[in-house]
């Protein structure tokens, strides 16, 4: 096995910080970077499915840093449809965007049907696999998470 040297990079210099150490343009990087990276992580979440999409509406969008991306975009493929992509810190899903009119709809539908999903997965008995049983703990646990957010009217003050 070889070893191989890393340099830290400036996210993972700040990182070591505490927030009283971090400049304001340092954790607006840092935030820009997560969003960037959420950006990247449901593009390429996307292309897997065979969705490609074509523009993002950023104006629809919306990201709680570092929990959570929501993204409305409109795919070029296989047609021309508008979806809604959820990333972060819990599963990456895509819906098409007319099951919620907007961001926290959309984060309201993500919480149900990842609750349904897990269900689904303990019904069947597949949670004997202790990976299926991670995977439908994540879920459970994501998608109560998912419906505090959505019901917090503090998160949602500057959407009205």
């Amino acid at each position: 096995m070889t070893e191989q040297t890393h340099s830290p990079t400036a996210e993972e210099n700040t990182s070591q910080l505490s927030p009283e150490q971090i400049s304001p343009e340092q954790t607006a990087q840092m935030q820009q970077q997560w969003v960037r990276e959420q950006f990247q992580k449901a593009n390429k979440f996307l292309a897997e499915k065979g969705v490609i999409p074509g523009k993002v509406l950023t104006d629809k969008s919306r990201y709680l840093v570092p929990f959570l991306a929501v993204w409305k975009v409109e795919a070029s493929q296989p047609k021309k449809q508008q979806y809604w992509v959820i990333s972060g810190d819990l599963p990456t899903d895509y819906v098409p965007a007319d099951v919620a009119p907007t961001a926290r709809d959309a984060i309201k539908h993500f919480s149900l049907t990842w609750q349904l999903k897990a269900e689904n997965l303990i019904q069947s008995g597949v949670v004997r696999d202790p990976t299926q049983a991670r995977f439908a703990n994540l879920l459970v646990a994501r998608a109560q998470s998912l419906y505090e957010m959505q019901e917090d009217e503090k998160l949602w003050a500057q959407q009205a």
